[in-house]
C-alpha cells in the first residue's frame, strides 16, 4: 500500500465524515458547479451545517466555493501548477484522491495523475496546414483531437503543444491524419466539415459549454449570456466566458461564434482579426452550405 493510500485510508477511518464531502464533491463534479446546500445534504443524508462544518474542516472551503472551484477548472489548474496530486486534490476541494479519480477522469480525458505529469508515455500524432488564417496545427490521441491551434507559424504551435502535454510522444502523422488536416482547412475557411472524434480535456462545466458552442451553426453567433442559458446556468456568464477562452480546439469547438451582448467581438485566444476573418468567411456562405458537422 502506499504512503497516499495509508494516508486516505487513515483519513477516513479517522473521520466518517469525510464520506459526506465526497459524495457532495462527487455531485458538484457532475452537476459542472455549485449545487444548493440543502441538495447536497439529502445526498449526503446529513445536515446542511453539519455539510459545510465537514467542508470547511476538512477541505478549508465551503461547498459553495469548492461548487465554484468545479465551474472555473481550479483542479485542473491545481494540477498544471506541479503540486502534489494529492495536494493538489485536496486544495481544489475533493475529499479523496478516489473520489476525484472516480469523478473527474472522464471529463478530463485521462487520469489526472497523468496529465499532472505531463501525458507520459502517450503518442500524440500532429499535422498541419496553411489556412487564410494562418497556420493551424491539430494533434490527436488514441480517442480524439486533444489540440488545435492558429497561429502565424508552425514552430511556436508545437512548443504550446509541447507545453502542454511535455512528456507526451508528438510525431508527424501526417498521412494518418490528412483527413483532419482537411476538415481543419475547410473549417478555417468558412465551409462545413466533417465530424471529427474530440478528445475533449476540460472540466465537466466546459464540457457543457464546449458541446452548446457546436450547436451553433456556422454563419450564426450566440451572446455569452445565451450560451449560460442554454447550458441551463443563466447566471455563469463569466464562467461561460473563461470555458471559451480555454477552449483547447480551435475551430472545431466554434468559441470565435460567440460575441458580447453589445455585438462586439469580445475576446479570442487566436486574435480578434482571425476570430472577425472568420465570422465573415461563415457569413458569406450560402444558406444551403451552412451546416453543422
Amino acid at each position: 500500500m502506499t504512503s497516499t493510500t495509508t494516508r486516505q485510508a487513515h483519513t477516513a477511518a479517522v473521520d466518517p465524515r469525510a464520506d459526506a464531502v465526497v459524495v457532495a464533491a462527487q455531485a458538484m463534479v457532475r452537476a459542472g458547479g455549485p449545487v444548493p446546500n440543502a441538495e447536497l445534504a439529502r445526498l449526503a443524508a446529513v445536515s446542511e451545517r453539519t455539510l459545510r462544518r465537514a467542508f470547511t474542516e476538512l477541505i478549508g472551503v465551503g461547498p459553495r466555493a469548492f461548487g465554484q472551484a468545479v465551474r472555473t477548472g481550479t483542479a485542473r489548474d491545481l494540477l498544471r501548477s506541479g503540486s502534489l496530486v494529492t495536494d493538489a486534490l485536496v486544495a481544489a476541494g475533493f475529499g479523496s484522491v478516489r473520489a476525484f479519480y472516480e469523478t473527474a477522469a472522464g471529463t478530463m480525458g485521462m487520469p489526472p495523475s497523468a496529465y499532472a505529469a505531463g501525458a507520459p508515455g502517450e503518442r500524440l500524432g500532429w499535422t498541419a496546414v496553411e489556412t487564410p488564417v494562418g497556420t493551424v496545427l491539430g494533434a490527436a490521441s488514441e480517442r480524439g483531437l486533444c489540440a488545435v491551434r492558429i497561429g502565424a507559424a508552425l514552430g511556436p504551435l508545437l512548443d504550446q503543444v509541447r507545453a502542454e502535454f511535455p512528456r507526451a510522444e508528438l510525431v508527424a502523422d501526417h498521412d494518418r491524419l490528412a483527413d483532419v488536416a482537411r476538415a481543419l482547412a475547410a473549417l478555417a475557411a468558412g465551409h462545413p466539415a466533417p465530424e471529427l472524434p474530440l478528445d475533449v480535456r476540460g472540466t465537466a462545466f466546459q464540457a457543457r459549454v464546449w458541446q452548446a458552442l457546436t450547436r451553433i451553426p456556422a454563419g450564426e453567433t450566440r451572446t455569452y449570456s445565451e450560451v449560460a442559458q442554454d447550458i441551463g446556468e443563466p447566471t455563469a456568464v463569466r464562467a461561460v466566458a473563461g470555458a471559451c477562452a480555454r477552449n483547447r480546439l480551435a475551430l472545431v469547438v466554434p468559441c470565435h461564434r460567440v460575441v458580447r451582448t453589445d455585438g462586439g467581438l469580445g475576446g479570442y485566444r487566436w486574435g480578434l482579426a482571425v476570430k472577425r476573418e472568420l465570422l465573415e468567411a461563415e457569413h458569406a456562405l450560402p444558406d444551403r452550405a451552412r451546416v453543422v458537422g
